[in-house]
């Protein structure tokens, strides 16, 4: 072979391994799952002009898909975790709504106030399983004010989990631990949260920058609906209250960022997860609704804790390994009050429980105690066996239960679980969401949807969890060096974040999954 072929053959040879070599030096080496609960799509663009910190970068520098939701039918906390980072619906994650989440006393928590959890309930694997299957080394940290906000992202992952314990520290569960590490003791004994307690929110920017209404006396239940509100300087009291108040999400985004130095996520040359979940905007927004002054000042106070949050990883790592993803687990409804004319209190609501407790009755008169039937979120299970025991019919009770719970005002539909794939398979966009919201096994006969803009009647705070685009559309962003960046408007769904982290990291899904990778962000050269 002549030197100039012996040349020839060497550069094609260099040439074909350096995209691999560039792909290999890019790689994220850390992935930051970002889940601010309850956030809307719309506070993005109503709120931009006064964004300076995160959500004014990740808008700026990222990919944002302005028509993403959740195709599941309840819309609550829990469900909403599980899915975002898993890339698979609650029929397939067993996590069908906070209720079936991640409560468990078998988990007792290490220190603090709340009960146990674990991820017990939650079926298969998420996002970073995919990535540990890959890398042993792979490490993560998740961190919240909620239990299932911290859980869930990480699937039933045995990594570093924390949450809130209302009583001013963070804590975890014997599914994790034994003992706190004592990163996280020292951040405890530091009392961060003591600074705050006697202390009032007040606006973050003049009064004359916003629009909202500072007099409805439908908010935080006709109390102390007016600036400013003050925290209780009573320590039990207080940091009990603290999740209700902005300052929450800041000592989140501290108590990330010191895990994050303690464990060195993102130093080495394996890939690693920081979850982070903020969950001030579902509290207030709950308590003050979607259109409040309260919730304006707490979508900007947002912005900050996520602007320094971004900050201080890159200051902290090499930015152009670092990969962001951002999302909701949840939109939100306004409140009937607000919505339907009048002045009926129950207006805007509806009332299941008198056809409830008559079928109870008629249950417990064959000897059927009145938790064979029950009602969660929506979702009508009835313990079949024990109807059969005491040779009772249980599709005549369905039958029966259905025409008179279709009858009462507010109520749209009521349908049959076993019929919900072949209306689905039809176009029908509400019981598709139902459809992909039960799994196989649970003993669900029926589901109820409100007419749109209706809640259940002892619901007397702003809330979310039905089938529509209200509760369901949420925003999507994605942001680093490997993300091209732009509005997209085509429609796309919560399970497709997971698949997309992982073709950007370069992993496999270790089990079949219900999303997509959305490649019109990525570039040509990205993935495994």
């Amino acid at each position: 072979m002549s030197a100039a072929t012996t040349a020839a053959v060497v550069t094609a040879a260099v040439s074909a391994a350096l995209p691999s070599a560039l792909a290999a030096q890019t790689k994220p080496t850390l992935v930051v799952q970002i889940t601010v609960d309850q956030l809307r799509p719309d506070y993005l663009d109503r709120f931009r002009p006064q964004f300076t910190g995160g959500f004014a970068r990740l808008l700026k520098q990222g990919a944002f898909f302005t028509q993403a939701f959740h195709d599941h039918a309840v819309t609550e906390t829990a469900p909403g975790h599980a899915t975002l980072w898993s890339g698979r619906f609650p029929a397939h994650t067993g996590v069908v709504l906070n209720e079936i989440g991640v409560a468990d006393p078998q988990a007792p928590l290490l220190f603090g106030r709340g009960g146990g959890a674990s991820p017990y309930r939650f079926r298969g694997s998420a996002f970073f399983d995919w990535v540990r299957t890959r890398d042993q080394f792979s490490r993560a940290l998740s961190v919240s004010r909620k239990d299932r906000g911290a859980i869930l992202p990480l699937g039933r992952a045995k990594q570093q989990v924390y949450w809130y314990s209302l009583d001013g520290g963070f804590t975890t569960s014997r599914y994790y631990a034994d003992t706190l590490p004592s990163w996280v003791q020292r951040f405890n004994a530091r009392d961060v949260t003591a600074k705050y307690l006697g202390t009032e929110w007040n606006l973050l920017l003049p009064a004359s920058e916003y629009t909202e209404k500072d007099s409805v006396p439908i908010e935080h239940g006709g109390r102390d609906f007016t600036f400013p509100h003050k925290l209780s300087a009573d320590r039990r009291q207080g940091t009990f209250q603290f999740t209700d108040y902005p300052w929450m999400d800041e000592i989140t985004v501290d108590m990330a960022l010191e895990g994050l130095q303690a464990l060195d996520l993102g130093k080495g040359t394996s890939t690693d997860v920081l979850s982070v979940s903020l969950s001030t905007v579902d509290a207030i927004g709950h308590a003050y609704g979607p259109a409040s002054l309260e919730l304006h000042d707490q979508i900007l106070r947002t912005d900050r804790a996520l602007g320094r949050l971004i900050d201080s990883l890159y200051k902290l790592r090499d930015s152009s390994r670092i990969v962001f993803a951002l999302s909701a687990d949840h939109g939100v409804t306004p409140y009937p009050e607000l919505a339907f004319p009048g002045a009926d209190p129950n207006r805007g609501r509806v009332d299941i429980r008198p056809v409830m407790d008559a079928a109870r009755s008629a249950l417990a008169a064959r000897g059927i105690e009145g938790d064979a039937l029950l009602m969660q979120s929506g979702i009508i299970m009835l313990d079949r066996p024990r109807l059969i025991a005491k040779k009772v019919n249980a599709d005549s009770v369905v039958t029966s239960l259905r025409a008179a719970l279709i009858k009462l005002p507010g109520m749209l539909r009521v349908d049959r679980v076993n019929t919900l794939a072949t209306a689905a398979a039809k176009g029908d966009k509400i019981a598709r969401r139902w459809n992909q919201s039960i799994p196989k096994d649970l003993q669900a006969e029926l589901t109820l949807t409100f007419k749109e803009g209706y809640y259940w009647v002892t619901t007397r705070y702003a809330t979310h969890g039905s089938p529509y685009d209200l509760d369901a559309h949420i925003p999507i962003l994605f942001m680093g060096p490997m993300v091209k960046p732009g509005r997209y408007t085509q429609p796309i769904r919560s399970v497709d974040i997971a698949p997309t982290l992982a073709e950007i990291v370069g992993v496999e899904p270790i089990e079949p999954i219900d999303g997509k990778v959305l490649r019109m962000i990525l570039p040509a050269s990205t993935g495994k």
